[in-house]
């Protein structure tokens, strides 16, 4: 797949594209609190849009490790403002809705939103695949989390990580397929129920999901703890670690960074598109 339709209109995917993090939340692991209103939100938009961000992942609720979970009526009161406001200002902007409940992600589609970043694969609520079976044309990021973001690190257990996320994939792929929707993401969930192994493992056979199943694939690796662990950084020491295994995620297929430092990560695609012509 080298377009996602985002509601009518066009994501070109030929070359990886950055998806930016804008994270409405007080608690979030590296920057939250940073943004606490409209007016924040919008000098970020146009920070990350200026940079080089084909997306903008907008998110209400934390789901680091041990998060407390955010009632649904605060999720939408965090971002259905900033939505309306970042569509009024930048018009073209395809912005995601990251959240596991379907009624946020139908307020935020309404609002001007054009694709859900769901972190629980519609397991947190059963309405989630749906609202995905009624939209069609909405594309969908189908992340895999061992256990709930509350417990998820406490003992995560595979026996062979990379084959289980991708009997997973193949499964719920299988399910939305049957639902009628064609434009999916796949994303291996670093952080999300896995120990440092576990994450690198998967980065090195990120090639396989996209490989196996012919979807574009997003890594979400942006200082988090697989590189703070290594490095024994705090994530706002961490973007040197990023930008390194962005490069690896690249030269693994991946479609999509998800990263909270556009500009860095647009250079190592350019480093990346360089590489690829000589």
């Amino acid at each position: 797949m080298q377009s996602l339709n985002c509601r009518g209109r066009l994501l070109d995917l030929s070359t990886p594209v950055i998806m930016g993090i804008l994270n409405l939340t007080p608690d979030s692991f590296y920057d939250g609190g940073r943004l606490t209103t409209v007016d924040d939100a919008l000098r970020q938009a146009e920070n990350m849009l200026s940079a080089g961000a084909a997306i903008l992942d907008i998110g209400g609720a934390s789901t680091r490790p041990g998060a407390t979970e955010v009632a649904e009526t605060e999720e939408i009161r965090r971002v259905l403002p900033a939505i309306a406001a970042i569509i009024k200002r930048f018009p073209e902007t395809i912005l995601s809705i990251d959240t596991w409940r379907a009624a946020v992600a139908r307020e935020a589609l309404d609002a001007g939103a054009s694709l859900i970043n769901d972190v629980s694969a519609g397991k947190s609520d059963a309405g989630m695949y749906h609202l995905l079976g009624m939209l069609k044309q909405t594309p969908y990021i189908l992340m895999h989390m061992q256990g709930a973001p509350q417990t998820m690190q406490q003992n995560p257990v595979y026996g062979d990580v990379v084959q289980e996320v991708l009997d997973f994939f193949i499964a719920e792929v299988g399910k939305l397929r049957a639902l009628g929707i064609t434009d999916i993401v796949l994303d291996p969930g670093f952080g999300f129920g896995k120990t440092v192994a576990h994450n690198f493992q998967l980065l090195k056979n990120l090639h396989v999901f996209s490989a196996v199943t012919g979807l574009p694939v997003l890594a979400g690796i942006s200082r988090k703890s697989m590189i703070c662990k290594v490095l024994q950084v705090k994530p706002e020491h961490a973007l040197n670690g990023t930008t390194a295994l962005h490069m690896v995620a690249l030269q693994q297929g991946a479609t999509i960074l998800r990263a909270h430092d556009v500009r860095e990560a647009r250079e190592v695609i350019r480093l990346w598109a360089e590489l690829q012509e000589h």
